[in-house]
């Protein structure tokens, strides 16, 4: 069938693409296995989809696409995606749901087609999984070009049929969480600064839910509550220093106990005196990506309207080389008390999170989950395959690695020892040690324990998100850039989180 004539008067029509998906065939099984949007289409069209795909080349793996033109007036290109073996479940392998994982990168993969084809609408099939296949065209489109004169083009994307409404948009807002993470670990550190980052997470806040505060803590406010772990990381940069505290107010009891998260807001590390190598330097923009995926997380959290408690703690500076900044051997004090012996002043995240951790156990929190991009080493031990989760509970890190498995992004334990916290209390000069006794080994264990003595709650969980922060090819269904993971996985604990009445 042709598309409809240019001559048409009956009015201008939105051009549409439209994606369509296809299982992978069994063995036993001679017919070609559409989904129920697809067969409906092929019936539509008289068999002709089928027919053509039959002799348009080899059966369709996961994650391929073949397009199709002229099928049908009302979607003049259709692109079939291939989904992979039909109902594969949860790969207890690969520690997440296969059929969700296999919708995302195929649903990606098609709407970066009908980009390229330049057609400004696409209808998307839902594959069975209506919220999969949301976050997987809106995860798959997106690209920071917000600097450059020459953009993506917009594609408007929509469910296809009327079947998993709700699941859809509930699709469209996890991924447009992660979205903003990825914008804001994106932009240049002289787009982003402390104070910015501040704004536009309040701006975020205040437009997704009405129950929300926000509180832009200056450095009067910081010095008075004795974080001089935090302001120690400060002291080098010209850029004042921000404590950023949001609350989410969602739960019908105002006195229910918060589940607090506290996100690393390093806007830009240099390394400070210990300067880091120039190569690559530039990639450090994104060492906010702790703030960046927490606030994000409650922001998405906050639109949902999730009954659920919850603040947000986000201590953002610079790290930066000046006649002011901190030097290596120096002794700073944090909040509780404790002394620090700062022998490398690259390792500052863990600097900022020690007041910022004993500032969230104020609140009376039922948990405390942090985030930071804080050691290379968790990138030698776990490389992008996962953000690695040190935690002294069960509880939570069932919900965790739970919540993990749903969103495809997933989580790995990594151990808590004795073994490490006395690489960090062995210190000549202070109580503890910003670095571990045998320098670069266990590099990622030695800071989750320095952590630790700054954490007295028995519900806490220190993510350490240094390896997923950017994306090459890894994962399909986002582009090159920053990652913004794993925001969909705290979204997804906080809706577990809030279903879960068990008193802890």
């Amino acid at each position: 069938m042709l598309p409809p004539s240019k001559l048409d008067n009956s009015g201008p029509a939105v051009t549409k693409g439209l994606i369509l998906g296809i299982y992978a065939k069994d063995k036993e099984e001679g017919a070609l296995q559409f989904t129920d949007a697809g067969n409906a289409f092929d019936k539509l069209v008289s068999g002709k989809l089928k027919e053509l795909l039959s002799v348009s080349g080899p059966p369709l793996k996961k994650g391929k696409t073949r397009i199709f033109h002229g099928l049908h007036q009302d979607f003049p290109s259709v692109v079939v995606v291939g989904l992979g073996k039909k109902a594969a479940g949860v790969n207890e392998l690969e520690n997440w749901d296969e059929d969700k994982e296999n919708i995302r990168t195929a649903v990606a993969v098609g709407c970066r087609q009908v980009q390229d084809l330049e057609i400004p609408c696409v209808e998307v099939d839902p594959c069975g999984d209506a919220q999969a296949a949301a976050e997987g065209a809106v995860l798959g489109l997106f690209e920071y070009d917000d600097l450059k004169q020459k953009k993506k083009f917009i594609v408007d994307v929509q469910l296809h049929g009327s079947n998993g409404k709700e699941a859809w948009q509930k699709g469209v807002i996890y991924a447009q969480g992660q979205n903003l993470a990825r914008r804001l670990m994106e932009a240049p550190a002289n787009y982003i600064t402390p104070t910015k980052f501040a704004k536009i997470i309040e701006e975020k806040l205040q437009k997704a839910n009405k129950k929300v505060e926000v509180h832009i803590r200056e450095k009067p406010w910081i010095e008075e509550q004795e974080m001089g772990s935090f302001l120690s990381v400060a002291k080098g940069s010209d850029d004042p220093p921000i404590f950023l505290e949001i609350h989410y107010s969602g739960s019908a009891n105002a006195g229910d106990s918060p589940l607090v998260f506290v996100g690393k807001g390093i806007t830009f590390d240099s390394g400070g005196i210990s300067i880091k190598p120039s190569s690559g330097m530039d990639a450090m923009r994104a060492d906010m990506g702790g703030a960046a995926t927490i606030c994000s997380a409650i922001v998405t959290a906050a639109k949902l309207g999730l009954p659920f408690n919850m603040i947000g703690l986000a201590p953002l500076c610079e790290n930066m080389p000046s006649g002011k900044a901190t030097k290596p051997g120096d002794v700073v004090k944090a909040k509780n008390g404790k002394t620090i012996q700062v022998d490398n002043t690259d390792a500052e995240g863990r600097l900022v999170l020690a007041d910022a951790l004993c500032y969230a156990q104020s609140f009376n929190p039922r948990a405390i989950v942090d985030a930071a991009t804080l050691t290379g080493a968790i990138n030698v031990a776990l490389g992008s395959g996962a953000t690695g989760v040190f935690t002294n509970s069960a509880w939570l890190w069932t919900h965790l690695y739970e919540a993990s498995i749903l969103t495809g992004d997933r989580v790995w334990r990594m151990p808590l020892f004795e073994h490490y916290t006395k690489q960090i209390t062995d210190s000549p000069l202070a109580d503890v040690n910003n670095i571990g006794k045998y320098g670069s080994a266990g590099g990622a264990c030695t800071a989750a324990a320095f952590l630790k003595e700054f954490v007295t709650h028995s519900h806490w969980a220190h993510l350490d998100i240094a390896g997923v922060m950017g994306n090459k090819d890894e994962v399909p269904y986002l582009r090159k850039g920053m990652a913004g993971r794993p925001t969909r996985t705290l979204v997804e604990l906080i809706t577990r989180l809030s279903q879960d009445k068990q008193k802890v």
